[in-house]
């Protein structure tokens, strides 16, 4: 009996090795939503996912893309509001709210408005603006202020303006991994514009290990650490690479404060996030932080164990530092 019982092991660990042996690592590359992506997973069946994603990609962007005109999120922000969102649009919108009353209102998707005033998004920006004026446009900021009740959006202001940017990378990651999980593709990595969603293992055995990189402004790329995600998602957001000077030397980030409107650099240059919930979920939370601060954002992870952040800053001295959170393993 004993014999059997090992022989019948021996056949299931040689199965369960040809078949790992037969899984291989696929790679797809390409541009989406202003950037870059990179999609690596193990498949032993040949899927060709290639025009599905494409597809994912364009259904996302007719949701809630603001630099295209004929979008669901475009139309609502013009003031159309006969729109039906889509679920693509219901769900980023759900986890905005969420995300916005955890962090007290750093995230709030309601700040386009002000993205636009500073340059920063697909509107013309405001010449020479004044505290008077970014006064008069937080008026319009404010998540509070919108509803969406079955399907449709109802705006307090029709000039509040959304801007789901800070989110909706992170939430492309999630669909294409879903994509994969409904093909039972248990082991792979979606990557794009930075923001990763991994699950299983590579193709060495190995939970997939990322580098988090350092705040060079000067275009050159250097890595501050490494870790494995382990069914885990990871977002980094920062103001060291998209920024605007004016000609006195004033320096203005893409990350808004939406309780002041103002778009000047915290201490924070850079702010990663690892959770095992949605890279979405993420996403927006790397977002917040940089318009937190530094001494906020490390308040907000004590009371949120089931982040991991490494967060990178600047000293009184101006000295580059690091602080990780307890639970952040590198």
């Amino acid at each position: 009996m004993n014999i059997l019982k090992n022989y019948i092991f021996l056949l299931i660990f040689v199965g369960f090795i040809s078949c790992n042996k037969e899984a291989k690592l696929k790679i797809i590359e390409g541009n989406a939503i202003g950037t870059t992506f990179s999609i690596r997973y193990l498949d032993i069946s040949n899927l060709k996912f290639e025009t599905k994603i494409d597809s994912l990609i364009l259904a996302v962007n007719k949701s809630v893309s603001t630099y295209i005109p004929t979008s669901d999120i475009s139309k609502i922000n013009k003031g159309d509001s006969t729109v039906l969102v889509d679920h693509f649009f219901e769900e980023i919108f759900l986890k905005s709210e969420k995300i916005h009353v955890e962090t007290n209102g750093a995230f709030d998707p309601t700040i386009g408005i002000l993205v636009n005033a500073w340059g920063f998004g697909p509107e013309k920006s405001i010449k020479n603006l004044d505290s008077i004026k970014i006064n008069e446009l937080l008026n319009f900021v404010g998540f509070s202020k919108v509803k969406l009740e079955d399907k449709k959006i109802t705006k307090l202001y029709s000039e509040i303006y959304f801007d789901f940017n800070a989110i909706a990378k992170g939430y492309l990651v999630d669909v294409v991994g879903r994509l994969f999980e409904q093909h039972n593709i248990e082991n792979y990595m979606v990557e794009i514009g930075g923001e990763i969603r991994a699950k299983g293992l590579n193709e060495h055995g190995e939970f997939w290990r990322i580098a988090i990189e350092n705040p060079n402004e000067d275009g050159s790329r250097s890595f501050a650490t490494t870790i494995q995600l382990k069914n885990e998602s990871m977002a980094t957001s920062g103001n060291y690479r998209k920024y605007r000077t004016t000609t006195d030397g004033t320096k203005y980030v893409h990350t808004i404060n939406t309780k002041t409107g103002y778009a000047t650099a915290s201490n924070l240059l850079s702010a990663s996030v690892i959770s095992k919930s949605d890279c979405a979920d993420v996403d927006a939370y790397a977002t917040a932080f940089m318009a937190m601060g530094l001494e906020k954002a490390k308040e907000f992870l004590n009371n949120h164990n089931e982040l991991k952040a490494f967060l990178i800053y600047a000293d009184e001295n101006g000295e580059i530092k690091t602080f990780k959170s307890a639970n952040f393993e590198d």
